[in-house]
């Protein structure tokens, strides 16, 4: 099997990456037969809590917080960061290296990163949610978990992401849809079960289906092959595969098995290779 493309990976060009590599990455892509590796760096501008009992003490996060855990978000280099895309497709011209951002929460800073993508071109943004309101700020779920209802961080985390979709017209890919499953408690609330979250979840997919969008399988933990057969059921039309690799070792991670289980729920390679995997009815 030809792997699809790699669409989401961070570089030394994300704020939270430190282990990243851009040319790295790209010699790991050659490595696996990657048709091609999207950069889709980090643009973030929500100001959040970090839930800083739950880091390492030498975690880049804490590093990057106030003592309270305030972390505000480093500006991106968007002139640094598409000088070195350049670079690095002289070096790898086998390899098709695509240009790209996830803007984090683009519905509530949509003047930021207007200004962010009028600096060049980006071939594809994701956009993506990570943080939820937290009394007079905002926390991602690790910080929500200790104080609400697991149940309750999920439901909402959803009903954001339809907003996000309404709201914003920046992004024609929806990143990791299950991002509070990474941090699901299992040991309070047990194994996290999508059938819980049935109507949630297909109110998030039909809301993104009818924007046009694509709908990522982020493969960081295996995107439950239920969420992508709901996908299909509400009438989304493609998809795209992430590692959400932030060091190049984890590009394509788990891309067989993601790729083999879009294939059973109704997806298939477009025409080239670098496309959109595309719905088969």
């Amino acid at each position: 099997m030809i792997l699809p493309p790699d669409s989401h990976v961070h570089s030394e060009w994300s704020w939270d990456a430190p282990k990243g590599s851009m040319e790295r990455s790209c010699v790991r892509a050659v490595e696996l037969g990657l048709p091609a590796i999207v950069f889709s760096e980090h643009v973030d501008h929500t100001v959040w809590t970090v839930a800083l009992d739950a880091l390492a003490p030498n975690d880049h996060l804490a590093t990057l917080s106030t003592p309270d855990g305030l972390l505000t978000p480093p500006e991106f280099d968007a002139t640094g960061y598409l000088e070195e895309i350049e670079r690095c497709r002289e070096r790898f011209p086998n390899l098709r290296i695509l240009s790209g951002l996830e803007v984090g929460e683009p519905h509530r800073h949509a003047a930021a990163i207007a200004k962010v993508l009028s600096a060049g071109r980006f071939d594809r943004v994701l956009g993506s949610l990570h943080c939820l309101p937290d009394g007079d700020g905002f926390s991602e779920p690790p910080g929500l978990y200790g104080h609400r209802a697991a149940a309750e961080v999920v439901r909402e985390y959803l009903a954001e992401v339809a907003r996000l979709v309404a709201d914003s017209d920046v992004f024609s890919v929806l990143a990791h849809i299950d991002y509070p499953v990474r941090y699901w408690p299992q040991r309070e609330a047990g194994p996290f079960d999508p059938l819980a979250f049935e109507e949630e979840f297909r109110h998030a997919l039909r809301v993104t289906a009818q924007s046009g969008r694509a709908l990522e399988i982020n493969t960081r933990i295996p995107l439950h092959p239920t969420v992508v057969r709901w996908w299909h059921e509400e009438g989304g039309q493609a998809v795209t595969f992430g590692s959400d690799a932030h060091e190049p070792s984890i590009v394509a991670r788990g891309f067989r098995e993601a790729a083999q289980m879009a294939e059973t729920h109704g997806f298939r390679p477009g025409q080239d290779p670098y496309d959109f995997w595309a719905r088969v009815d």
